[in-house]
């Protein structure tokens, strides 16, 4: 991969091209973060004192412009799923801007904004780095839509982890099927399952191979979506890429968002 660097924006945040994606990095007390501007897209995020990153990144990556990535949180906008081209919404591979940002010691913020071919906004998300990092999802269109914060979490070994506060019922995407199953959950398949939730909940991925616990706090969303592809062949993915992630997805897909709605998620560390 090449990497080139575009220019200096503040002491803590810098603007960087990863192969053809222009990629933003934040060197911070706080931690470290990588965001690329097509899909307003975090790839990574790594909290101080921490050894491991947070999300999963695909290492076989390779930044083409228009072409979805794989690992980090992707926005699935304004659709979910191959229901329409391209799959899960063009947010993901269109260029947001960075229309704000504030850093002080304590928190860094940052607004990306989706603009239409009339340059109206159609969505924004604003990040917020503390001691947790906040995913806040706001749709401006006038149609509803469907919406997710498609989150890849990087773990040491699918095999014993497992993840707490699911419901018992999901809609299983392979069967096509309402299914009851395990609360907690383990995953030793591949695994595409639909949730329907109150919120707000709090998910924990319990990761004994790292010795830590991430918790996800969704708030305004309708489901969650649980999904490990196993040894299915996945593009931008290596053979043995499965083992260490797991996606747990925040959004909005029985209950569509309206004007003004958000989804917003909560990710920390225990």
């Amino acid at each position: 991969m090449q990497i080139k660097f575009i220019k200096q924006i503040t002491q803590a945040l810098s603007l960087y091209q990863y192969n053809d994606i222009p990629v933003l990095k934040l060197q911070h007390a706080l931690g470290e973060a990588e965001i690329s501007l097509q899909g307003a897209q975090l790839l990574r995020w790594r909290p101080k004192a921490t050894q491991q990153d947070i999300l999963w990144l695909s290492e076989i990556e390779p930044f083409v412009a228009g072409k979805a990535i794989r690992g980090g949180i992707p926005i699935c906008y304004p659709w979910f799923g191959p229901s329409k081209e391209p799959m899960h919404g063009y947010a993901r591979i269109r260029l947001w801007q960075l229309s704000d940002y504030q850093i002080d010691e304590q928190k860094v913020r940052l607004d990306f904004s989706l603009f239409s071919s009339d340059n109206l906004i159609e969505a924004k998300l604003t990040i917020i780095f503390t001691e947790q990092c906040e995913l806040h999802l706001t749709h401006y269109g006038n149609e509803p839509v469907q919406a997710a914060l498609h989150t890849y979490f990087n773990i040491g070994d699918i095999v014993p982890v497992q993840i707490e506060g699911l419901p018992t019922q999901c809609f299983n995407k392979l069967t096509e099927q309402q299914e009851k199953v395990p609360s907690p959950r383990t995953i030793s398949e591949n695994v595409d399952c639909i949730y329907q939730i109150q919120t707000p909940v709090t998910q924990k991925i319990v990761d004994p191979t790292f010795n830590r616990t991430i918790h996800i706090e969704q708030l305004e969303a309708s489901n969650t979506v649980l999904w490990n592809p196993w040894h299915k062949p996945t593009s931008n993915m290596s053979e043995n890429g499965y083992q260490t992630m797991v996606c747990v997805e925040s959004a909005k897909l029985d209950q569509t968002m309206q004007q003004g709605d958000k989804i917003i998620v909560k990710i920390s560390l225990n």
